[in-house]
């Protein structure tokens, strides 16, 4: 069984949001629902009444009889509360719960310490002129316009700007090079191209004039732009950083006053459908070009609300942190914290300088209550045996939530031990494909140690095995047999939805497959063993990789590891339809004067057979300086996997430590 760490009290229990809504449903629905259990099986099996009462108990401006929640089209067909209107911008600029237009609805601040400040009535005036701006540039409703950005508020101004007219938006972090935004942006044709000049990271600034200028190029020259002619470039502003836009690059304060010099008066606020596109995500595949995917404004509003409010129980006036970029759907997840009258706190730059500890100073520094970070994040701070709630005062966090990897059960005991003894610890797990969570925390349930509480409420969750039998008490493929509202709308250039089916929904025709595999727990939760595309698979056995993770966490010499295979010829396992196998190859970085020597690569194995089993022990293990991962901190294993089989990466672009690259290439190339 696992160990149990954390319980609410009672009174915490009764004044949560989601035990608010949970009696509100029994009255309005004449229900007898004991516990989250009974909330989630009714929001299941009732999807009409869940997704229409939740809509109107969440307060969000959806304007129409809620008469026709979706369509009985399967996915990806399926359509969503049909004749409805609504505005995404409506909802986080005018939130239900707001007692104040004066209260704070953004904090910007970076490295520095540079801070931009917004209240509600400040953003919907800045709102307001950005959209003036917009119409003065010719884009309006059905345009697409592009951010290469930095996590700053004029990019949250952008994005509602957008929103309230009907312009579709898609961003990108600045760091992913001219190329792979390219190859991102250039799907989509757009009129304007925002963009962050420089940005800083780990103490140094990082200048990207030459990249926009390039970016700007490509997408003019190769027809991105719908008039073909040369494309609008505006340089948004960092907060701290009062350089001169490059030459032909337009200042965010004077484009702003294109379109008005002024006051701009209220937004504006178009009426739109449920199914109106509002962003355009991109996958973080390592082969062939991104998937462009359109999600509609609806269901991603009636999904964050939903997360936010019922499973995170963010309230008015909370201070909302989540370490992310703009390349990473967390971003989108918390700008739409606006919506619960909250404040989102957005930081840019490095979660480790001036040091380690430094989220938590922010944390402090801005009296958080919602603390959102990586498994990485701490999993390297637990490594590195630091003691935040020591060094920082962290009372005011409620919740602290991780996705990005599966943190260890190690990492969720160091949580209540370092950071705070009474906060509710939400693992939670999802992706870029739904812009949210299919398992997430649940405030009024226990918390057991590695893992996700359950399932969220409307996901209709269940393990797979191979021929599409449930399973529980073992691993198997993570599915939604119903669909959710942020699912896709469609993919870009997908118009007979071909390349979307082909992605979720064939491998159990009808059923959502995500390519996560997980275990439901005895105790109700989840355990996330990792990406299907990364399962390992020596002799045909397939094994998690997080499993091996878990084991090492009884070596403290390794302070990170990937878990690879690597293809060998002539193998006899029943998947092996290739006629070849793998064997499992870990590769690790180490704490500072350790040697990889016999008796620690022996001490390696020998914790990954007892913890894991014979199946998971490494045929061999490989010392690097670094891994590659993502700006967010996700550990890119399928690369490291292609550099192990000595093949060339993709999208490179998309690796915040690119010397780690050549760390892995050097100890492949050295190994027997």
């Amino acid at each position: 069984m696992a160990v149990e760490l954390w319980r609410p009290t009672r009174a915490r229990a009764d004044a949560s949001n989601i035990e608010a809504f949970r009696r509100a449903a029994e009255l309005r629905h004449r229900l007898t629902l004991p516990d989250y259990d009974a909330l989630h099986a009714w929001s299941v099996e009732r999807p009409h009444d869940f997704w229409s009462f939740a809509a109107e108990w969440l307060r969000l401006p959806l304007h129409g009889a809620l008469t026709v929640v979706r369509s009985a089209d399967p996915m990806p067909h399926t359509r969503w509360f049909e004749g409805v209107t609504l505005n995404y911008a409506e909802a986080l600029l005018y939130p239900a719960g707001l007692e104040s237009s004066d209260a704070p609805a953004l904090i910007g601040v970076v490295e520095s310490g540079a801070e931009d400040r917004y209240s509600y009535a400040e953003l919907r005036a800045e709102v307001a002129r950005a959209q003036l701006a917009l119409r003065a540039g010719g884009i309006g409703h059905g345009d697409a316009v592009v951010a290469f950005t930095a996590n700053v508020p004029a990019a949250v101004v952008l994005l509602l700007a957008c929103a309230g007219l009907g312009v579709r938006l898609a961003t990108c972090s600045p760091d992913f090079g001219a190329a792979a935004a390219y190859a991102r942006f250039g799907q989509l044709r757009p009129k304007a191209l925002f963009a962050s000049c420089g940005y800083a990271y780990g103490g140094r600034w990082f200048d990207t004039t030459v990249a926009v200028s390039e970016l700007a190029g490509l997408l003019s020259r190769h027809g991105a732009s719908d008039d073909g002619g040369s494309l609008g470039v505006v340089a948004l502003p960092y907060p701290g950083h009062d350089h001169p836009a490059p030459n032909g690059v337009t200042a965010w304060s004077e484009w702003l006053a294109t379109g008005a010099p002024g006051s701009a008066g209220e937004p504006t606020l178009v009426p739109l459908p449920f199914d109106e596109p509002l962003s355009v995500l991109f996958s973080s595949g390592t082969t062939g070009k991104p998937k462009a995917m359109v999600h509609r404004a609806g269901g991603l509003l009636l999904t964050h609300a939903k997360e936010h409010a019922l499973h995170c129980d963010i309230r008015p006036r909370d201070v909302v942190f989540y370490f992310t970029t703009c390349g990473w759907m967390m971003w989108n997840w918390l700008v739409s914290s606006l919506a619960q009258a909250a404040t989102a706190l957005l930081y840019d730059g490095s979660p480790a300088f001036p040091d380690q500890l430094a989220p938590f100073a922010l944390a402090e520094r801005y009296a958080v209550s919602f603390f959102g970070t990586s498994a990485r994040f701490i999993h390297s701070v637990q490594a590195a045996g630091l003691l935040p709630a020591r060094e920082h005062d962290l009372a005011g966090i409620r919740t602290v939530a991780s996705t990005g990897s599966p943190l260890s059960p190690s990492g969720f005991e160091y949580v209540y031990s370092h950071v705070g003894a009474d906060v509710h610890l939400a693992s939670i797990s999802g992706g870029t494909d739904i812009v949210g969570c299919f398992m997430l925390g649940v405030p009024t349930l226990p918390v057991h140690a590695g893992q996700i509480q359950r399932p969220g409420l409307g996901v209709d969750l269940a393990v797979f095995d191979p021929s599409g039998r449930p399973l529980r008490g073992e691993p198997g493929e993570l599915v939604c047999r119903q669909p959710l509202p942020s699912m896709p709308l469609s993919f870009l250039d997908d118009p007979d939805h071909a390349r979307y089916s082909a992605s979720y929904l064939e491998r159990f025709p009808g059923v959502w497959c995500h390519g996560d595999t997980i275990e439901l727990t005895a105790e109700g939760g989840i355990v996330v063993h990792g990406r299907s595309d990364t399962t390992l698979n020596p002799g045909g056995v397939r094994i998690g990789t997080a499993e091996v993770y878990r084991a090492l966490e009884e070596v403290p010499e390794v302070i990170e590891a990937a878990a690879v295979g690597k293809k060998t010829g002539g193998g006899t396992g029943a998947s092996n339809t290739d006629h070849t196998d793998e064997e499992v190859w870990l590769l690790v970085v180490l704490r500072d004067g350790v040697a990889l020597d016999d008796d620690l690569v022996e001490r390696i194995r020998a914790a990954v057979r007892a913890n894991a089993s014979p199946r998971h022990v490494p045929r061999r293990v490989l010392r690097v300086a670094d891994l590659p991962r993502t700006r967010s901190g996700k550990l890119m294993e399928k690369l490291v996997g292609r550099l192990v089989n000595r093949l060339e990466p993709d999208d490179v672009a998309a690796v915040a430590n690119p010397d780690s690259l050549e760390s892995v290439r050097q100890a492949v190339a050295l190994s027997p």
